[in-house]
């Protein structure tokens, strides 16, 4: 304001307010300003992906915890995991079993 008051005060003019209404910004000015927008929104998506990933983390290891503690719910899922992947049409399925029971069919 100061400046405007010295261009016009020896015409006996006061300026009191000055009101903005179109700025052009150069071109590389806008680029620039656009790519810092750009790589704030890429920062706070991979925060955000990365704290979903803590949380999926987390129930994992929840229900790994869960499923140590109880062998009856790690053979629920065995269970579970059997229907999911026969429901698929596959021509192959395996039957994971642990070694233990097939010791009984392996020759001595």
């Amino acid at each position: 304001m100061s400046a405007l008051d010295e261009a016009t005060d020896p015409w006996g003019v006061k300026v009191e307010r000055v009101e903005v209404k179109d700025v052009r910004l150069p071109v590389q000015l806008q680029r620039a300003m656009a790519a810092e927008a750009e790589a704030a929104r890429e920062a706070r998506a991979k925060v955000i992906a990365a704290e979903g990933e803590q949380k999926a983390s987390r129930a994992l290891k929840e229900a790994a915890d869960v499923m140590c503690e109880s062998p009856a719910a790690l053979q629920l899922r065995y269970l579970q995991t059997l229907n999911t992947i026969s429901a698929e049409k596959n021509s192959t399925i395996i039957f994971p079993l642990p070694i233990d029971m097939l010791q009984n069919f392996i020759k001595k």
